[in-house]
């Protein structure tokens, strides 16, 4: 029995997916969302944007596939946690999920391809080391589809690449890493416990205790 390969008008004209390239989740605190990304998991801070209104810091995962994470200024945001899977009303850490694309070609087409079938995209933005469009799903998710223009994965970060490191006023794990090239062991677990024993006595009318000396690292 001979098959022959069909091949429909979508299999030659659909984007040259190649991956996740963000998921873009948001924190209270960057400084200890460094410590345990990159010196606890071991996903290599890759890149950083820093502006007044927030920060977005970027973890490698793999070639071309990266976790990140927003902090924003003057915007109490009060952290939880939830098991997976498990609905619950407070569940507002997720911001929005970006696609990989190969090349700027693979980007423009895919801007052409959203707005034929009537979708609202943004233009293209130019984010520096990475350019995007910005759209939703029917589900009201932001989606956001990129091509690294230059990739962060895959290699050691030069420190003092401002490109790559955008952010002017980084937090003290990043300080850290300029300097020696490591982050001080046992750092993330203390500023992550800290801080959250000092929410919980603030929302729980209990004496706030004092700081342990790891919570707030010196400036």
């Amino acid at each position: 029995m001979t098959v022959t390969e069909r091949r429909t008008p979508e299999a030659t004209t659909t984007p040259a997916w190649s991956g996740i390239n963000h998921l873009a989740l948001v924190t209270s605190d960057m400084d200890a969302t460094v410590r345990f990304y990159h010196g606890v998991l071991g996903a290599r801070l890759a890149a950083t944007i820093g502006t007044p209104e927030f920060r977005h810091y970027f973890f490698e995962f793999g070639p071309h596939c990266t976790v990140a994470f927003f902090e924003y200024a003057d915007l109490a945001i009060e952290p939880f946690a939830k098991p997976a899977g498990v609905p619950d009303p407070r569940a507002s850490q997720f911001d929005h999920l970006a696609l990989n694309l190969p090349d700027e070609n693979a980007l423009h087409g895919l801007r052409q391809r959203l707005t034929d079938a009537g979708c609202e995209v943004t233009e293209i933005v130019d984010h520096g080391f990475i350019r995007s469009v910005y759209f939703t799903d029917p589900n009201g998710i932001a989606l956001e589809a990129s091509w690294w223009v230059r990739d962060v994965t895959g290699r050691s970060l030069d420190y003092d690449d401002d490109q790559l490191l955008g952010d002017p006023n980084p937090v003290p794990a990043l300080r850290e890493l300029r300097a020696t090239g490591m982050l001080r062991p046992g750092r993330a677990h203390a500023a992550h416990v800290g801080r959250r024993r000092a929410r919980r006595h603030v929302a729980s009318g209990w004496p706030e205790r004092p700081p342990l000396a790891a919570i707030r690292p010196s400036r």
